[in-house]
């Protein structure tokens, strides 16, 4: 039997922390799971040197027993006496999965080292892979509560997507990730929303924006205009002598507040004024009569 060196298998030295570890076992363990590797033996065989390394180097008595002993393990008296005087058992299925095509769960090296009772500990559990999908909406439908399925690693999903979300917004579903290993929690499922722009508001937080056309007769004279909001139909008033570029807002008529029941954004309007064109004889003279009267 040759000796392992459980800190190249784990790409760390010798100095690396118990965090260090950690994240270096769990990096490896999600790229070379059984479940995203179901044909490949090779990366079988790798995690299940991973799982061998981790089960000594996170374990601090097994670690310096084996930082003690290096190279010269098969000289350690104490490990030597630990192999002869405990019978080898049978093959052990790791929990989860059987690496039975590669050897068993653990080496002969890591038998003689720490005794066979060792094997059956609990190899380390660890926590799924996250999973990242999109799910793209409209306005209007962000602005309601409703359901939508998606489907995520060939899985379909039903959620409820409260009003309000916003663009570019994450939420996380747990335990919607890839299962975990040994027993470990699954990962989660984060969910980006896109929102297509609209064609007639633009959304601030949870304010609409919007543009009103009015004719110049109305702009000068005053009186109503009637708007289509993402909640139906809005009649504006036009106070007599608007200029083009007022203002004008609508409380309450803006966008849901996430999560907050009965709570609304408002919506404002800017009036743009449109000229008459193709003027008629009588409409120039009356405006060449008004322009005289200044």
């Amino acid at each position: 039997m040759e000796f392992i060196d459980y800190y190249k298998i784990l790409g760390i030295d010798k100095t690396a922390s118990a965090d260090d570890i950690k994240k270096a076992y769990r990096k490896l363990a999600r790229k070379l799971h059984p479940d995203l590797n179901p044909n490949d033996k090779e990366a079988h065989k790798k995690f299940q040197e991973i799982n061998e390394a981790n089960e000594v180097l996170s374990d601090p008595e097994k670690r310096k027993k084996y930082d003690q002993s290096g190279k010269d393990w098969q000289h350690a008296e104490h490990f030597e006496q630990q192999r002869q005087s405990r019978p080898r058992p049978e093959h052990h299925t790791t929990t989860g999965y059987d690496f039975s095509d590669e050897g068993g769960d653990f080496s002969s090296f890591f038998e003689s080292m720490f005794g066979d009772a060792a094997r059956h500990q609990q190899q380390a559990r660890f926590r799924g892979q996250d999973f990242n999908a999109e799910l793209h909406q409209t306005l209007e439908e962000a602005m309601t509560t409703h359901q939508q399925t998606l489907t995520v690693n060939g899985k379909n999903i039903r959620i409820t997507i409260p009003a309000g979300i916003e663009n570019g917004q994450i939420i996380k579903l747990k335990g919607y990730g890839a299962p975990g290993a040994n027993g470990g929690p699954a990962g989660d499922l984060y969910i980006t929303f896109q929102i297509a722009p609209h064609p007639t508001f633009k959304r601030s937080g949870d304010d609409l924006f919007a543009t009103a056309t009015i004719d110049l007769y109305t702009a000068v004279l005053g009186g109503e205009t009637t708007l289509d909001t993402l909640s139906g139909k809005v009649k504006l008033k036009v106070n007599p002598e608007t200029q083009p570029g007022t203002k004008v807002r609508l409380k309450g008529k803006g966008f849901p507040v996430y999560k907050k029941e009965g709570q609304t954004g408002d919506l404002y309007v800017t009036f743009d004024v449109k000229l008459p064109t193709n003027l008629t004889d009588k409409q120039r003279e009356l405006f060449t009569e008004l322009s005289q009267l200044k």
